[in-house]
């Protein structure tokens, strides 16, 4: 007789038994913060290999740029691609043309504007990049403090079954009392991931930002060099 209720009382604060015995409002929070949690993961793995995956690409595509005999054939085979190199490619190129295209040349000027340009396309590209990390930073910031508001209601509920039964113990507080935790629980299995994927990939996204501008500086080297000799 005692084993059955040992059996009964596992299976009510088992993870599922807490989930159904909950009221509405700590089922909406497990559910919104299960729902977070997805999310998050869905993020962490489609980011994770699309950033790995570009800046395997880009530092390819800088690679043959720099063996390439002729810059404008490289560009006119490369105008469509969206690789982060080369979008700063394209923005230097673009800029070297409608800048030399005249009669006269302002050889400041035009190393002032490449330089614009190419700076530009970084951080737009950046930003391209970095948009779905606001999701993250989100989840990591609120999943916290959802999951402590489920807390809350399920101890306030508790209290209210003592209140309730005009009884103090374990097996009439223990039921709540889990039940808060566990919403506590999912938050922290929500949040964590998400603040450790955003750094991860906030420091990802520091290294592509510094090679892009070490390639674009190389490229505008090359150009100023090109200034020079049409002296």
């Amino acid at each position: 007789m005692d084993a059955i209720f040992v059996n009964a009382d596992a299976a009510t604060l088992s993870p599922i038994g807490l989930f159904l015995q909950a009221d509405w409002v700590v089922k909406g929070v497990m559910l919104g913060l299960l729902f977070a949690s997805i999310w998050t993961w869905a993020i962490i793995v489609g980011f994770g290999l699309k950033l790995r995956r570009t800046a395997r690409e880009s530092e390819r595509l800088e690679q043959d740029f720099w063996k390439a005999d002729d810059i404008d054939r490289f560009h006119e085979a490369h105008a469509k691609s969206e690789l982060p190199s080369a979008q700063v490619l394209s923005a230097g190129v673009l800029e070297w043309r409608r800048s030399t295209g005249g009669r006269t040349i302002d050889r400041e000027g035009t190393r002032a504007r490449l330089s614009t340009a190419m700076g530009t396309a970084i951080a737009a590209e950046i930003d391209r990049l970095s948009g779905r990390l606001n999701v993250l930073a989100t989840v990591g910031s609120v999943a916290p403090f959802v999951g402590l508001f489920g807390t809350v209601w399920g101890i306030m509920r508790a209290f209210t079954s003592i209140a309730a039964e005009k009884n103090s113990s374990i097996a009439v507080v223990a039921p709540g009392i889990a039940e808060a935790l566990f919403a506590t629980a999912i938050g922290l299995f929500a949040a964590i991931p998400a603040v450790i994927a955003y750094n991860r990939f906030s420091h990802g996204l520091d290294r592509l930002e510094a090679r892009l501008g070490r390639f674009a500086d190389r490229f505008h080297t090359t150009l100023s060099r090109e200034l020079e000799q049409d002296a």
